[in-house]
């Protein structure tokens, strides 16, 4: 017991501005059970200040659900919230929610021992206030370098929704359809109406989603996938 409690005590907190390999940043995070969040990107730790309820804590919930209602829809695929990512010896993200395809499938992620995400998943979210966030900078830079193929960004202080997708090694912002949704390339049927969104017309932010999920692209993916899974069975 003694032994523990000297460790314990001789461990620093993480402190907003540290700089760390992830193996210290995780072993100073272990000792303080109280911090729901915090982040090792490019070797540099972050620690979110308090979530606001409409800056935050509500448009997260809706993704949420957005990404939740694809999964139930969508056998092969797994949505998470505030996971960290062991990426490399410099960074550690926990973004606000993500939506990932089983290895087995040909995701690009995987579970290791210690219950921690490997890999990169397929698309990751994240709520902000606004361009000036280490989301749309020094993050940004580190999903684009680690190849996380979609990357959504609500910017709720700006009244916009940015999703990057990587095509040859870079970030493009996704271009609306005529329709005015933007479509996913990597899950087909995955469809977002950021405009009724931003306005607070949850219903049409909704409707678009079903509409994507009923959408032949949608079914001939879920057909696939299936084929693959039977074949590998």
């Amino acid at each position: 017991m003694s032994a523990t409690i000297e460790i314990e005590l001789g461990t620093p907190p993480l402190e907003v501005g540290d700089r760390l390999t992830r193996a210290e940043f995780e072993r100073r995070w272990k000792v303080m059970p109280d911090v729901k969040k915090a982040e090792l990107i490019e070797g540099v730790v972050y620690m979110p200040t308090a979530v606001r309820y409409r800056r935050h804590g509500l448009p997260h919930t809706v993704l949420s659900h957005w990404l939740q209602s694809y999964v139930l829809a969508t056998p092969g695929t797994e949505a998470a919230d505030n996971s960290s990512i062991r990426l490399d010896n410099d960074n550690e993200p926990q973004p606000d929610l993500l939506l990932r395809l089983d290895r087995s499938l040909g995701g690009q992620s995987w579970e290791d021992d210690e219950g921690y995400l490997r890999g990169v998943p397929e698309l990751t979210a994240e709520i902000t206030a606004s361009s000036a966030s280490y989301d749309l900078h020094q993050k940004l830079q580190v999903y684009r370098r680690h190849g996380i193929r979609e990357y959504v960004v609500w910017r709720t202080f700006d009244m916009e929704i940015d999703w990057f997708v990587l095509r040859e090694g870079n970030y493009e912002r996704l271009v609306a359809d005529a329709e005015g949704l933007l479509k996913s390339l990597v899950f087909p049927g995955l469809w977002l109406d950021a405009t009724s969104l931003l306005r607070n017309d949850l219903a049409a932010a909704v409707a678009a989603a079903n509409r994507g999920l009923a959408s032949p692209e949608h079914a001939e993916f879920v057909s696939r996938l299936q084929e693959i899974r039977g074949e590998r069975a």
